[in-house]
């Protein structure tokens, strides 16, 4: 994964909203209570009780199985690809565009429909959270304990809403946290047999071995995994991200920094010395918060790197979707860049 987004973080209560917020927490009751009224509240058809361990590891319980779901946005639509619907009642992070399309980390979430309660590094409403009186938070763990999107400063209050799920993402082969969702989404109600769960994996296990042989067809083509701020360069470490991890598994071959930074994430360079490492294609992060190519062009350096020369630049998810119909279109997508590319030096 490259540098998290290093937005400054809003504060979250309006003067005189304290008190407002004592309300919302009184109403809302302790962590292990579930709401009055709505889905899930005590109805015997939802089972119950409700236990699942996650990757902190933690055994998280209810009452009854949760029906009131708020998760990071990615989380979420991962969640969905499985067949939560109508349990995923909120969402945090990168949602809606400007325009008011969804961000290509929605998947397939209805954003018309969910309830965003933050849409950026740092944004989540307390107030919000407290009014879809949530049953159930889940967030990615990319470093053990830490809510991935959950503001520091206000996690305290967050957490006292609602039980948590974490599932782990950084530092394993991405078939762990695609797993552990299933399973997660299976204890909360979906249906892992469904046509199109069965058929999202089938296109990812096919994926998966076209990628292989395309890169034992390569002959050694180098990837770099890499991202651009406005001062630095990012050379991605591939032993740290799960989906560099598995890629790396099926044969692709990473430049590896020599010194990493960022809790050992990324190697930051300046831009004087983007081309320490040349590679042959360039895996280039293409979330909003990092440079894209029109806007790198105006960095001398970037022009002259090989890769960029000879239009081997292929986008880059750095978080994915942890989902086998999220990710499978993205192993195609660096499967095709590798049967393009050749190398260069």
């Amino acid at each position: 994964m490259s540098p998290s987004p290093r937005l400054t973080r809003r504060g979250l209560l309006a003067a005189g909203g304290a008190t407002a917020l004592g309300a919302l927490l009184a109403a809302c009751g302790s962590s292990g209570d579930k709401a009055s009224g709505g889905p899930g509240s005590g109805d015997a058809a939802t089972g119950g009780p409700w236990t699942f361990t996650d990757d902190r590891p933690q055994t998280v319980t209810a009452k009854t199985t949760p029906a009131r779901v708020v998760a990071f946005t990615g989380a979420a639509a991962a969640l969905a690809d499985f067949g939560l619907d109508r349990q995923l009642v909120g969402v945090f992070g990168e949602t809606k565009a400007a325009d008011g399309k969804a961000d290509p980390q929605a998947g397939s979430l209805d954003v018309n429909r969910i309830e965003i309660i933050g849409n950026a590094w740092g944004e989540f409403s307390i107030e919000k959270y407290a009014a879809l009186r949530p049953e159930l938070l889940v967030t990615h763990m990319y470093d053990p304990g830490a809510y991935w999107y959950v503001p520091d400063e206000s996690k305290d209050k967050i957490l006292q809403l609602a039980p948590q799920a974490l599932i782990s993402t950084g530092r394993v082969t991405i078939t762990q946290p695609i797993e552990h969702y299933a399973k997660l989404a299976e204890s909360l109600g979906a249906d892992l047999g469904a046509a199109k769960v069965v058929d999202a994996k089938a296109r990812f296990e096919k994926a998966s071995e076209e990628l292989r042989q395309a890169v034992k067809a390569a002959g050694g083509v180098k990837v770099m995994a890499c991202s651009g701020s406005a001062d630095l360069f990012y050379v991605s470490n591939p032993k740290i991200s799960c989906d560099l991890i598995y890629f790396a598994e099926l044969g692709v071959e990473f430049i590896q920094p020599e010194k990493t930074d960022g809790g050992d994430y990324y190697e930051g360079l300046s831009w004087e010395n983007a081309g320490k490492y040349p590679a042959d294609l360039l895996l280039l992060d293409q979330r909003s918060t990092a440079l894209q190519p029109k806007d790198l062009a105006a960095k001398p350096s970037w022009g002259q790197l090989p890769a960029v020369k000879a239009g081997q630049i292929t986008p880059w998810d750095a978080v994915p979707r942890f989902s086998y119909a999220g990710f499978a279109p993205l192993i195609e997508r660096l499967t095709a860049a590798i049967q393009q590319s050749r190398k260069l030096s």
